[in-house]
């Protein structure tokens, strides 16, 4: 008897579940039957497509981002860059349409930011701005305003193009950052590099450097102190790269002058293979403590601070100080044929020089000066141990003075024991990439530019504009599959199955 009430009820369990959905049966009977309220349910839906395109368009969301670098997505250091803002920012994107992905990126600035707003304009409906910038029809542009200041770029300052791969690569982010803080700024920074004396300049092997000095907060230009005559007052932070020969007597006493007011420089010294006599530039680098440069390259042994197996190649010990902070956790600089910094401690404290730390090799280091030998282990006589290869130190000129109320004078250099690192010159063999692209060589230089021109926000590791590669996560894989794939299969289910429900019905 109990088994037969079981079967009973499981007799009506099947039917209970078998029972047909009532809403896809009105759908059904009531709307696919007759071809004019299917019409009009299909039109239904079209418009509520509509409604929520449109209404997305309007919440302004970030687009889905599944390049490696994020580069449609803004980056954590660029809101924080720009969330403090108090002034108004428009961007206008002459010629843009609300479409570009340039144009999507710098919407984004608002979610950041309220007070920075992007519009794509049609220059004919904007006389004013036509008439303001001397714009005409069917030019494409982008102004970046704050009041009375403005800074006009073009398409291509968006992009710039890597020889090496042949690929367009998006800056636009590095960009627009750069010039909303630009006409936001009370002040931008300018930075000069010496020429003359080297070899290395911006124009012939640091275009990279250049470029990316100019999508920070910077004012680049060059120095050639016999033309001028003099060091100018805006320099901010004079940099010096790997000299050739001996500075003359002119440039010597301005950068005395210089050192003595306070002001900073960024010392780059390649490793040098013949021993030059330099008593003027050794005179400067004395002044921080800093002893000549000796003929020679470091080696390492250790495989963990070496790319490739090549002992050449050294990954030094990044030290945590304010210019390496984001980079002690990070990918270390990489560099090549380094040579050491020899600086001597004991004069230091009568120097008035405080020393930091800023990268080392490892223990297992050496120092090489007979370059005609081929083995990759120390000989007998030649230098091991650590090696520093970067430092920074400041030199007070003059104390404060409690009395008057006069600060400290101080004067800051930071030095590194390599030049190429930051050159367009490619340090791994067949590597796509140049030197300053290469671990954190970019985020070094940049880093120690903005701390010696008082930028400390502007020290972060930055988003790489590399090669945009696709690398979704498995759900996004998933549903970039099913948005592909699966939906338009069963659109085309669906309308087979209405065709013949509506064929037996006939």
């Amino acid at each position: 008897m109990k088994e037969k009430k079981e079967k009973v009820s499981k007799i009506k369990t099947d039917k209970k579940e078998k029972k047909p959905n009532k809403f896809i049966q009105t759908i059904k009977k009531k709307w696919l039957i007759d071809g004019t309220k299917t019409l009009i349910l299909i039109l239904a839906i079209i418009a509520i497509c509509i409604a929520i395109n449109i209404l997305m368009q309007n919440l302004e969301l970030a687009p889905l981002d599944f390049t490696q670098e994020k580069l449609y997505t803004l980056s954590d250091e660029t809101k924080e860059k720009v969330k403090d803002i108090d002034k108004n920012v428009n961007i206008y994107f002459i010629g843009y349409t609300d479409e570009s992905p340039d144009v999507d990126l710098s919407k984004q600035f608002k979610n950041a930011n309220e007070k920075i707003v992007t519009e794509a304009v049609d220059i004919n409906n904007r006389p004013d701005l036509a008439q303001k910038y001397g714009i005409e029809s069917g030019t494409e542009g982008i102004i970046v305003e704050c009041g009375d200041k403005s800074k006009v770029l073009t398409s291509s300052d968006l992009v710039t193009y890597d020889s090496s791969t042949y690929e367009t690569i998006s800056i636009a982010e590095e960009k627009l950052t750069s010039a909303i803080i630009s006409v936001t700024a009370d002040k931008v920074p300018t930075v000069y590099f010496l020429e003359g004396y080297s070899d290395f300049s911006l124009s012939n092997n640091m275009n990279y450097l250049n470029m990316y000095l100019g999508n920070e907060i910077n004012e680049i230009k060059t120095l050639n102190i016999l033309n001028e005559g003099k060091i100018p007052d805006d320099c901010d932070t004079l940099v010096i790269t790997t000299p050739s020969k001996d500075f003359d007597d002119i440039a010597t006493n301005e950068i005395l002058e210089y050192i003595n007011s306070g002001k900073n420089i960024l010392w780059l010294n390649a490793a040098i293979t013949t021993t030059e006599d330099m008593p003027n530039v050794n005179k400067i680098l004395a002044i921080y403590g800093v002893n000549a440069f000796d003929s020679g390259i470091i080696k390492e042994t250790d495989s963990e601070h070496m790319v490739s197996g090549s002992p050449d190649l050294i990954m030094p010990e990044v030290q945590y100080s304010t210019i390496t902070k984001d980079l002690y956790n990070s990918m270390p600089p990489i560099f090549v044929n380094a040579t050491k910094i020899n600086i001597d401690t004991d004069k230091l404290e009568d120097l008035n020089v405080e020393k930091t730390d800023l990268l080392s090799t490892s223990q297992n280091a050496y120092f090489r000066t007979d370059l005609s030998m081929q083995t990759d282990t120390p000989a007998e006589g030649e230098e091991t141990g650590s090696f520093i290869v970067g430092a920074e130190l400041d030199k007070t000129v003059s104390a404060a003075n409690e009395e008057t109320g006069e600060s400290a004078v101080i004067s800051k250099l930071v030095i590194y024991g390599e030049n190429v690192f930051i050159s367009d010159y490619q340090l791994i063999q067949n590597s796509q990439y140049s030197a300053i692209m290469l671990g954190g060589n970019k985020d070094l230089v940049l880093n120690s530019i903005a701390y010696l021109v008082d930028r400390e926000d502007d020290i972060t590791v930055r988003k790489s504009t590399g090669t945009v590669t696709y690398t979704a996560t498995e759900q996004q894989d998933t549903v970039v599959k099913a948005i592909i794939f699966t939906i338009p299969a069963i659109i085309i289910i669906v309308g087979i199955i209405i065709w013949q429900v509506r064929r037996r019905k006939k």
